[in-house]
């Protein structure tokens, strides 16, 4: 995700020898359950998870546990919090406060704690744990964010060490116990796969980790701010998968404005989910000005060598800010929107589910394109995540971006 995007992420490339941390710090604590709302199909919600700090990625792991990545509250709340000047003057602070909790036969738990998390002075809009993947029996991966340079991640774990570990997978044990994995922020550094230069010819680098897919013998990962789609093996290798084009300046830059104005239609690319062919499916949230019916989802076909995705290569186009997707076991698509609005974040947002028209001819894109768009939720505050529960409902990150008040609401079917 490119610098101006007012959204979530951030990243760096330095090995540290600190590299396990211990969680289940601040204990359990019980759910309350809110007072249903209506769907805009008839469904109810309730919340099942509340008071989480910028809540991300949502998974379900053994005996149906839900896990939800939270990227933490920075800085925010420590005695002595780093702080530093981030892209377009804003302050942000650093704290280990990013973790991961999860809901357990009607207990919700932190049990993972001590990821790196630099956030606003408030808290809010954290870079952190940005989503998870479960293996096995309790572990997992988890992506951290950086949403800037990995240079500028390098220089700052110059002064507090701990910042190397932003712009990376993050290895979890079902014990709690966590260790940094494959360094995505060096892979963008040596690689800049978008291949965007500077007026100078330098690269244009930006790394933003956030998307996870556990497949076998490693994972897939989403660089927000790279523009790419990354392959981790279990040795910590990483390839390239795909590249998603730039929309360019809209309107061209002006005379005189700086390159930065270039990034602001960049593709931004933020889930990854496996669909019913067994084809990777990527969204996209767009850079500033956020145009509505502009993010796509596009279909990655394993196996294939490493592309560019041009935005008329889309599988599924007419989106505004997706945030994720998932498939349910009936092969429906649900879209989960940041916000809506012709531009920028102005309205609420949305999750729409695509039901495919099995009838029509042309392959699997064709069918999604041809099918029956609706509203399954409408009015929800900056929702991050979208999981189809092993009991059939829909389970979002909602208030994604707020420390403190960051909610899981379920969505009967």
């Amino acid at each position: 995700m490119r610098r101006g995007v007012i959204l979530i992420l951030c990243g760096a490339a330095v090995l540290v020898s600190f590299a396990v941390g211990v969680g289940s710090a601040w204990g359990a604590t019980a759910i309350d359950l809110l007072e249903p709302e209506r769907a805009v199909d008839g469904g109810e919600q309730v919340a099942v998870m509340s008071g989480l700090d910028n809540p991300r990625g949502l998974a379900f792991g053994p005996q149906g546990a839900l896990y939800v990545a939270e990227a933490g509250r920075g800085g925010s709340g420590l005695e002595s919090p780093f702080c530093f000047a981030a892209s377009l003057g804003a302050t942000r602070c650093y704290g280990p406060t990013g973790a991961v909790s999860r809901l357990w036969h009607g207990r919700q738990e932190r049990v993972v704690t001590g990821l790196p998390s630099h956030a606003n002075p408030n808290g809010n809009r954290a870079d952190g744990p940005h989503d998870i993947a479960m293996l096995g029996v309790g572990g997992a991966h988890v992506t951290i964010g950086l949403e800037a340079d990995p240079t500028r991640r390098d220089a700052l774990a110059g002064q507090v060490p701990e910042f190397a570990g932003f712009a990376r997978l993050a290895a979890v044990r079902p014990s709690g116990e966590w260790r940094y994995g494959a360094d995505l922020g060096a892979y963008e550094a040596h690689n800049n796969p978008d291949g965007r230069l500077q007026e100078d010819g330098s690269p244009v680098l930006d790394t933003n980790p956030y998307g996870v897919l556990a497949i076998p013998g490693g994972a897939l990962a989403t660089d927000a701010g790279g523009n790419s789609l990354l392959h981790v093996a279990a040795n910590r290798e990483i390839s390239l998968l795909a590249v998603f084009q730039s929309r360019g300046s809209t309107p061209p830059r002006p005379s005189g404005a700086p390159p930065i104005f270039d990034q602001l239609t960049d593709a931004v690319p933020t889930s990854v989910v496996i669909g019913p062919d067994g084809a990777y499916y990527v969204a996209e949230l767009t850079g500033v000005p956020f145009v509505d019916q502009k993010a796509n989802v596009y279909r990655v076909v394993p196996g294939q060598p490493p592309r560019l995705f041009l935005t008329n290569e889309a599988c599924l186009t007419g989106f505004k800010m997706i945030i994720d997707l998932a498939f349910d076991e009936q092969a429906n698509l649900y879209v989960l929107q940041y916000a809506t609005g012709a531009l920028q974040q102005t309205g609420p947002g949305i999750l729409v589910r695509v039901t495919p028209d099995t009838e029509q001819p042309g392959g699997i894109c064709a069918r999604y394109r041809a099918g029956t768009r609706t509203t399954v939720r409408a009015g929800l505050s900056q929702p991050t995540s979208i999981a189809v529960g092993p009991d059939g409902a829909l389970y979002l990150s909602n208030r994604g971006n707020a420390a403190g008040t960051g909610e899981v609401l379920r969505l009967k079917p």
